[in-house]
């Protein structure tokens, strides 16, 4: 892979630079993660069968809320971390870094142990086919259990992207999406263990992960030290530095806490809309799952298809929208707002640029694409599910690239209430159309709603960007040199 992975710095380089060479290892560790998901289901449904790919897929709704929550989590943290470290507080940052591992390991316990006891009254009250009902129940048990290793695997990830280095999370991607397909293989084409052995594959990949990430995650900040910020910190931030750079200069006291509940706060407040927004695609695919649940497993097993699709083709805008709130919340500690502004901008071109490629490739190779997912012999229902979903929603990922990048300069500021109204009505037209005009136009009205709700959330974001009210927003104080 020859890649220009020189490391820009997000206060003094230029905006569209230091955005775009941040998010493309983002960019590129989503896509593996999403790359050995969608091999889990092409392993599953080639060599399992289409009843086995269709559990998979009444699991993965559900499944992906779970990371999604994590990942948003790991986003709300990542705010906080980054104006510390922006502010040039290394000593607090490197607190809130505790603050934040501890906190969401005891939460994925709980989501875990939850999961598990409550995991057979979900699936039945999700509508799941009963052909399929104990495959999902198994594959969704045996994901609970490793729960707080793929959790935590995802919260390191957000870490590390918090401290401008999107490239071991990459690394550690592609090692675990390697890991995943090779034990893929060897469980369930080897071993013949079914979609039990593509479950188990997953969570000892990101398990193993997860542990490599924690140790280089301890390495990194000891290099981190609590000194004043450097001189060539760019014109916007140079008042800002020169004001508190006496008080920065400041000796640190020798410990490091290990928590804070103060600064736990400012990361739920974050947290949780982000947590929503991260989730929300996953939230809406699972409310609507009930719904392409009625049309048969062969139809779930199309959508399942097209839904991988989908999958892979909104990381590079959900990617772009996480490193435009890196940004926005280093550059807003460092007291550089117009940044923002211009950083807001080359992530628009970046997004629109992705979501012609993407539109491209779906409207000429979506069969083939398809295809790839199911066994030459299944119904013709599952293929003509699958093409369907493709073709229509090829044209409408830019919706979804304006939203992440408008909803990420929001999410940085910590200016969270009409980005959580934003994403709450995007959610609520999603299942509403589903619910509604299902029975009325088919299945097809399960993916009809997507453009919708991502253009009303991206169009009720912008409003609140253009007011310019987010950056006199943020979570941390200068001052907080205990």
């Amino acid at each position: 892979m020859v890649i220009n992975m020189k490391k820009y710095n997000m206060l003094t380089d230029s905006p569209g630079k230091s955005l775009f060479f941040f998010a493309l290892p983002m960019i590129l560790g989503n896509l593996f993660q999403q790359f050995y998901s969608t091999v889990d289901s092409i392993i599953v449904g080639q060599f399992v069968g289409e009843d086995a790919l269709a559990a998979v897929g009444a699991s993965y709704s559900l499944t992906t809320v779970f990371i999604m929550i994590a990942i948003g989590g790991g986003i709300g943290a990542s705010v906080v971390i980054s104006q510390y470290l922006g502010a040039g507080l290394n000593r607090q940052m490197k607190t809130s870094v505790y603050t934040a591992l501890l906190s969401f390991l005891g939460v994925s316990i709980v989501l875990g142990v939850v999961g598990l006891v409550f995991s057979r009254n979900i699936l039945t009250a999700l509508n799941t086919p009963g052909n399929i009902l104990e495959d999902a129940l198994l594959y969704l048990n045996i994901y609970f259990v490793g729960l707080p290793f793929l959790f935590m695997y995802n919260i390191l990830s957000s870490v590390f992207n918090a401290m401008g280095n999107s490239k071991t999370p990459l690394y550690l991607l592609i090692f675990s999406s390697l890991l995943n397909i090779a034990m893929d293989l060897a469980f369930v084409r080897g071993l013949g263990f079914g979609i039990a052995g593509a479950a188990v594959a997953t969570v000892i990949a990101q398990g193993i992960s997860a542990v490599i990430s924690f140790c280089l995650l301890l390495c990194s900040l000891k290099s981190y030290r609590e000194q004043p910020a450097k001189s060539g910190a760019g014109a916007e931030a140079v008042g800002f530095a020169e004001s508190h750079a006496a008080e920065r200069a400041q000796p640190a006291p020798e410990g490091i806490r290990l928590f804070d509940t103060a600064m736990l706060g400012n990361m739920i407040k974050v947290a949780i809309p982000s947590m929503l927004q991260q989730s929300i695609v996953s939230i809406g695919m699972l409310l609507v799952q009930s719904v392409v649940n009625g049309f048969g497993s062969s139809v779930v097993a199309g959508y399942t298809a097209g839904t991988r699709i989908e999958s892979i083709c909104i990381v590079p805008m959900i990617a772009s929208g996480n490193a435009v709130s890196t940004f926005t919340a280093q550059n807003l500690g460092a007291g550089a707002p117009e940044r923002v502004k211009k950083g807001y901008l080359a992530a628009v071109k970046m997004a629109a640029a992705f979501a012609v490629i993407i539109c491209v490739i779906l409207t000429f190779f979506h069969e083939g694409i398809v295809g790839s997912f199911l066994e030459a012999g299944s119904e013709p229902a599952a293929f003509e599910t699958g093409n369907a979903y493709l073709s229509f929603i090829a044209f409408f990922f830019i919706c979804i690239g304006l939203k992440a990048i408008t909803d990420g300069v929001l999410r940085g500021a910590g200016d969270v209430l009409v980005f959580t109204l934003a994403n709450l009505i995007n959610l609520g037209i999603r299942v509403t159309v589903a619910f509604v005009f299902a029975p009325v136009w088919g299945v097809q009205a399960v993916w009809f709603a997507i453009p919708m709700g991502w253009t009303t959330n991206y169009l009720i974001s912008f409003v609140r960007y253009l007011s310019g009210k987010w950056s006199r927003k943020k979570l941390i104080k200068v001052t907080e040199l205990e």
